[in-house]
């Protein structure tokens, strides 16, 4: 039976009034950014995430700054949706009823009040890590179906997963082959393609799963990959983002090897991020990126959907164009 989560929720004066994080302690800060670390917080039940709140999001968001996915049973099947237009609440009505995914991005940039969460959640974390110094910080809101499903992917950034509404479980595995792949991590990098990374059933016995529910945190090592699946509820979480200077040579690594792999068809030799051949990757990155060459291989989404809470799995097809006149 599906449940529909309408939980009251309190005023944000709470937000400057008591801690987003209060039970910070010497295991966090010790497994911090290595392993995977699960806290309580203490937004679940602001209005900032309320219906009307998520509605008026909706409606207001620049699109390229929105994705709205929709997924099949399988770890093949994944789509793009359109919702230009469609009045907020529909869908929500959408989401509620079908199988949709929708992920805003960068939300601290459209209201003052994610700005300043963004920052709380910074600030206190780093005054319980002296050694954690971020930059780039990210705060993103996922708003999705009850049973709505994220295949096996993982995350370039650091980053954590803050539970909201609903109840949702996640597999994390280790950031090591078989699981994720050297080439992997550079194509998605380099702008080759998504997150998404090969998956086999069997990875689930090597994986930690954890279920989440109202007040859950969840952070875990760099390019953990993950899958995650909703419960039978509307699901609504805060993901945020961040890189430090360890996170930057990581990338800048990556993304050094899948130039030299990719496009001189060179095979890396090293995965240092130190040392004359760390740098030389340094260079040739800065110099791939301001040429402008990383944006000719990027990857791009398609729209194959339209929002309609009506539909059985809350959206319906774009129908095809036809081919132009020759």
């Amino acid at each position: 039976m599906s449940i529909t989560d309408h939980s009251p929720v309190r005023t944000d004066r709470a937000l400057a009034t008591r801690p987003v994080l209060p039970e910070i302690d010497r295991r966090h800060v010790a497994m911090w950014g290595h392993h995977t670390v699960k806290m309580r917080h203490t937004l679940a039940d602001l209005d900032l995430f309320s219906d009307e709140s998520l509605a008026r999001l909706i409606e207001t968001i620049d699109p390229s700054s929105v994705v709205i996915n929709t997924m099949g049973d399988d770890v093949s099947t994944w789509g793009h949706c359109d919702a230009s237009g469609i009045p907020g609440s529909t869908v929500l009505d959408a989401v509620r009823k079908g199988r949709i995914w929708i992920n805003m991005m960068a939300v601290e940039k459209l209201d003052p009040r994610f700005s300043e969460l963004l920052e709380r959640m910074y600030s206190e974390l780093e005054g319980a890590m002296p050694d954690f110094a971020t930059f780039k910080r990210k705060l993103g809101l996922l708003i999705s179906s009850p049973n709505a499903k994220v295949f096996y992917h993982f995350d370039v950034a650091g980053q954590g997963l803050w539970q909201l509404r609903g109840r949702k479980r996640i597999w994390i595995y280790p950031a090591t082959e078989p699981f994720l792949s050297p080439t992997n991590v550079e194509n998605v990098i380099c702008g080759r393609g998504e997150e998404e990374v090969p998956y086999e059933p069997w990875f689930d016995e090597h994986a930690e799963v954890y279920e989440l529910g109202p007040g859950d945190m969840l952070h875990w090592g760099l390019n953990g990959p993950h899958r995650v699946e909703n419960l039978d509820m509307l699901n609504v979480s805060l993901t945020t983002e961040h890189w430090t200077d360890e996170i930057r040579r990581s990338f800048a690594r990556h993304y050094g090897n899948g130039i030299l792999r990719n496009a001189l068809r060179r095979r890396p030799r090293s995965s240092s991020t130190d040392g004359p051949a760390f740098w030389a990757k340094v260079g040739l990155t800065a110099a791939w990126r301001t040429s402008g060459l990383h944006s000719r291989q990027g990857y791009q989404r398609v729209l194959s959907y339209r929002i309609d809470p009506d539909a059985p799995l809350g959206r319906v097809p774009v129908p095809e164009r036809p081919p132009a006149a020759a």
